[in-house]
């Protein structure tokens, strides 16, 4: 009798771990339908959703920090953007608890971190996340060499320090005793690799080309915007990006 009960236990354990695993991979899968369609603040919702049933699901909560980010970056109001930041933060350190060797958890630190520098106006605090970028973009790095995005936001920490200005400019030169060693060509290798690794991602060629031009490469510059602005769009952020990416092929014609 025992066994037979026992039996009936796995068998209901096993059905019910089916289901939980079915209801996660129609609630992603609609997430991703939805996030094609460029609603992201849907498609959020749907990954928070994943969330409740599975919090220690890494691929999710970097989802969730992406459009987080994405969505925080669009807010014209300060607190409001601190409060999407702020919950892409969360949910980057919960991924980066759970596995703190996850390439795709140590990116995601990297880039809310980047974030979270155009919000906070405490020199200590800038600096810290200035060397938070750099930190976490190298061990995700490190740990997996082709990861696209980790490949841009390292590259962009290095345009950042050769062409950072105003506050935060003079926050990391006092706490750093002088800017730390940014460099336009590493940008540029880096961003070119996040090209080769993931053609569409709209955010990295326009900042791609930013960095071509400030390293006095015009022609590259057009190259890539020539390109980018002929791009699909996979982000809501893309269209603007784009929009951006146009104004300057004109004004480098």
């Amino acid at each position: 009798m025992k066994i037979r009960f026992l039996f009936i236990g796995l068998v209901f354990c096993s059905w019910i771990g089916t289901a939980f695993s079915q209801d996660i991979a129609i609630l992603a899968k609609e997430a991703e339908n939805i996030e094609r369609q460029l609603k992201e603040p849907e498609a959020l919702a749907k990954y928070k959703q994943i969330l409740v049933l599975e919090p220690n699901n890494i691929k999710y909560l970097v989802k969730a920090t992406e459009l987080e980010i994405a969505i925080g970056g669009r807010e014209k109001d300060q607190n409001n953007k601190r409060l999407f930041f702020e919950s892409a933060m969360a949910y980057a350190q919960r991924a980066l608890k759970i596995d703190p060797n996850n390439a795709d958890a140590n990116y995601a630190m990297a880039t809310v971190s980047g974030k979270m520098t155009d919000l906070d106006i405490e020199n200590k605090k800038i600096v810290a996340y200035v060397k938070d970028v750099k930190e976490y973009a190298d061990k995700a790095l490190s740990i997996n060499a082709n990861h696209a995005r980790a490949n841009y936001t390292l590259g962009k920490w290095h345009y950042e320090m050769v062409t950072l200005s105003g506050i935060k400019k003079a926050a990391v030169k006092l706490f750093y005793g002088g800017l730390p060693n940014g460099d336009l060509d590493k940008a540029i290798l880096y961003m070119e690799k996040s090209k080769t690794l993931e053609p569409y991602f709209v955010t990295n060629q326009l900042d791609l080309a930013k960095a071509y031009k400030e390293n006095r490469q015009p022609s590259k510059a057009i190259e890539v915007l020539e390109r980018l602005v002929k791009m699909p769009n996979r982000s809501f952020n893309d269209i603007a990006l784009k929009a951006e990416g146009a104004k300057l092929l004109a004004s480098l014609q």
